[in-house]
């Protein structure tokens, strides 16, 4: 292995990896389509994707026929949930690490070196990405009221997760290669400017579909106070501990500066997102709250529920320690992030960085917006 890097160049190694593996997956799913399409493809990989897309608990192979698990009857073949399990987690896992090696090489081909700049101008992506799931959701609410998906398999299939993350970071790479081409060749003075731009116009025309949903039909609505709550919530909430960082421990964001304050915000919209949602709902015009749609949320919820009285938890709620669980890891994120490590690897420190966000904001504004829309 290491005498082909050295002859070849990593780069090489990598693309002939990728294109070896797709190849292999796919005559083998052709040629086996039974064992290894049937029973480990769709079982593990797809058929997870059709049960969300549908809002059902259990999908049948049923012949091809793809039925609710009710209606298959016993010998249907196999069947998925919506979910992971260790054997999606088996692809997934080395499909995520072959993507994150590209970017490496990405990056260094393009010779990106403000780094900051291009963790802000990628900021929109990480909003629209959590709003392009809540299109989904709205997909699955049609479904239920009226028995049609709006948006098809497979088409929708891209917007579930896990799939909405390759989606959204194909999306992404795209929108930064042709930023980078725009500074270069003198269209614009930073590639960041195009870059949150293509970011923004995405994000406001995903809200924007999900608001026409709200006007023009029965299964999407709008709570504008809700969302104006857990935006400004997450505000004071980030604004609270900046200032207790800065006045007791300044040290902890001396590393990241302010990206330091763009990810217990992140966070924060995760935290309030769960606790308005899940405890306040009711407060704002729904006719119930929502439901945990992540196992860690659920178990603060049920940790809470078996710890404090429930005289107490009918006036605070059950799912305040989340958010309090978000801020407490944001700032241990922003701690970590020091100033060695910007010093000997800002590529590798704002990249990780932006997945820190990514993974806070993502969920986060898919809470939010499921809140905001009712769905």
């Amino acid at each position: 292995m290491y005498e082909s890097i050295e002859r070849y160049g990593p780069l090489k190694v990598w693309a002939l990896t990728v294109v070896t593996l797709v190849a292999a997956v796919a005559l083998a799913a052709t040629a086996f389509y039974q064992p290894v399409y049937v029973d480990i493809i769709w079982q593990y990989f797809w058929g997870p994707v059709v049960a969300d897309a549908h809002g059902w608990n259990c999908v049948a192979w049923a012949g091809g026929e793809q039925l609710p698990c009710g209606e298959a009857g016993v010998d249907a073949g196999p069947t998925a949930s919506p979910g992971y399990t260790f054997v999606s987690y088996a692809g997934y896992i080395p499909t995520l690490i072959l993507s994150v090696v590209g970017v490496v090489f990405l990056v260094d081909r393009l010779e990106i070196e403000r780094y900051r700049a291009g963790f802000y101008g990628l900021f929109p992506f990480m909003l629209f990405g959590g709003a392009l799931r809540v299109v989904e959701d709205s997909n699955v609410a049609a479904y239920r009221a009226t028995g049609e998906l709006p948006i098809q398999l497979p088409w929708s299939g891209i917007i579930i997760s896990p799939l909405i993350y390759f989606t959204v970071f194909f999306m992404a790479l795209l929108a930064v290669v042709v930023s980078v081409w725009l500074e270069r060749n003198d269209y614009v003075s930073g590639y960041e400017y195009p870059l949150g731009a293509i970011g923004t116009t995405l994000l406001v025309g995903t809200v924007g579909y999900l608001g026409y949903l709200s006007a023009t039909t029965d299964y999407v609505q709008f709570y504008p106070l809700l969302l104006l709550t857990i935006v400004g919530g997450a505000t004071v909430a980030t604004a609270i501990t900046w200032s207790l960082i800065d006045r007791f421990a300044p040290g902890v964001n001396r590393g990241t500066k302010f990206i330091g304050a763009v990810v217990i915000w992140a966070h924060s919209i995760d935290g309030v997102a769960n606790v308005v949602g899940l405890d306040w709902a009711t407060a704002f015009g729904h006719d119930r709250n929502l439901i945990p749609k992540h196992p860690i949320n659920a178990a603060v919820v049920d940790l809470t529920d078996s710890i404090l009285p429930e005289s107490i938890v009918a006036v605070t709620g059950d799912a305040w320690p989340f958010l309090l669980v978000k801020l407490a890891a944001a700032v241990f994120v922003v701690w970590i992030f020091d100033d060695t490590i910007f010093e000997e690897s800002p590529r590798y420190a704002i990249l990780l960085l932006i997945t820190v966000v990514a993974v806070g904001l993502g969920p986060g504004t898919r809470d939010m917006l499921r809140a905001t829309f009712g769905i």
